[in-house]
């Protein structure tokens, strides 16, 4: 599989001026605003490490949180603190993105030691809402302040941000325009793991999508049935739901409510579509758990309780989708298959992750809650690769150009001439 962007690996990098972009955003403690999983950062410290003990000098310009999770948008003194303990090497910070201290911090940083810039999300253009409604081209944004700023201190561009591929703000698009850049480990390692299922996929091919995030399956849904590249949809959580609903299973008010009240019953439509044109290609749960007087109760589709909202899968689906995935050479999964969170409803995302576990296919998962939930039930170096992206690696899935691929390609093909 030929990836045209051009690799860290082999470039000569001593003692040069590297902007270095990672996908850091952490999950916070809403009381306490310290990080609770550090698995980005992890991912991120391998390409950081790699530049540092190269003889590089390094400025990390990353986000945390957003208008969307406000409460997460902090300085990154934390993340400085642990990306030093992670690489063994200097990380400091300065709470100035391109300002004239972070300007100077930059100018005097010497070989093998790093800073972390003030949070991306302190300026308008970095932020959601932004590239939402304002639609800058790549052009346009590299007269943006930061970019006008930073990019003339630097040799190289890196960016292992594949997780926030799927954003076209300044940060990801504008650079890869004006300085010669390369994508880091964690960038390659996701985008070669994605690609391994959605190109070059060993069949059968089965992909499970559950989770309360519904629109992450329709998202990919059509298009993967559509070329080929799932042999088997096994749905769970909400999706498995809405699948039965789009098929003329009926529903009580509570489950309906609990639809209705977060918009997903417009998936319904789209379902029946997806039904009439590949329903040999859809496995849907045979089973469902709701919970009654604290007890976890198990009845078939066919004879559901109308008094009931059903938050897990049954124990027969379990195995059902346990054979199903021993015989796979390929698994793609995104989204627990129930309320896992909840005592004795992990029943489901447990057997779920366990039968991928003890597969010998070629095995993806993605997304927060997804690796979340696996993380609590199984062993992770069980899993071929475990992708942190989630809206990216949705988009990615369903065949979408993401602007950042764009990005790192044309500068691929810019800097071979």
């Amino acid at each position: 599989m030929e990836i045209k962007m051009n690799a860290l690996k082999g470039l000569e990098i001593a003692r040069k001026k590297i902007l270095f972009r990672p996908d850091i955003n952490s999950p916070i403690d809403p009381v306490t605003k310290k990080i609770v999983n550090d698995n980005r950062l992890k991912k991120n410290a391998v390409t950081l490490k790699y530049m540092l003990e190269n003889g590089a000098a390094v400025a990390l310009i990353a986000h945390q949180g957003d208008t969307q999770d406000y409460q997460n948008l902090i300085p990154l003194m934390e993340h400085a603190q642990k990306l030093t303990a992670l690489t063994g090497h200097p990380v400091h910070y300065i709470d100035d993105v391109c300002g004239p201290a972070a300007i100077e911090a930059v100018k005097k940083l010497p070989a093998g030691e790093a800073i972390i810039l003030g949070n991306l999300r302190y300026l308008g253009e970095e932020l959601s809402t932004f590239s939402n409604f304002v639609k800058l081209s790549p052009e346009e944004m590299q007269s943006v302040w930061h970019v006008r700023k930073l990019a003339p201190l630097f040799d190289l561009y890196v960016n292992d941000a594949f997780s926030a591929a799927h954003r076209g703000a300044p940060s990801m698009v504008a650079f890869p325009h004006v300085l010669p850049s390369a994508a880091g480990f964690q960038f390659f390692d996701e985008y070669a793991a994605l690609s391994q299922v959605k190109d070059n996929a060993e069949h059968p091919s089965m992909f499970v999508l559950g989770g309360a995030k519904i629109s992450d399956a329709f998202g990919m849904m059509e298009t993967v049935l559509r070329n080929g590249t799932a042999d088997k949809l096994l749905t769970t959580g909400v999706t498995g739901i809405i699948m039965h609903l789009a098929n003329g299973v009926k529903f009580g008010e509570p489950q309906m409510k609990f639809l209705r009240d977060r918009d997903m019953l417009s998936f319904v439509e789209p379902a029946k579509k997806y039904l009439a044109e590949f329903f040999d290609r859809f496995v849907l749960p045979c089973d469902l758990a709701y919970e009654k007087n604290g007890q976890r109760i198990e009845c078939g589709v066919d004879a559901l309780p109308q008094d009931a909202q059903f938050i897990d899968i049954g124990m027969k689906t379990v195995a059902d989708y346990h054979v199903l995935l021993a015989g796979a050479k390929t698994i793609f999964a995104n989204g627990p298959a129930g309320m896992y969170e909840k005592e004795g409803f992990e029943v489901g995302t447990r057997g779920i992750w366990q039968a991928i576990a003890n597969s010998h296919a070629y095995s993806v998962i993605g997304g927060g809650d997804t690796v979340s939930s696996a993380t609590k039930f199984i062993d992770m170096t069980q899993i071929s690769y475990v992708c942190t992206a989630g809206g990216a690696m949705v988009r990615f899935m369903s065949g979408k150009k993401l602007p950042l691929i764009e990005a790192m390609e044309q500068a691929y093909e810019r800097q071979k001439l």
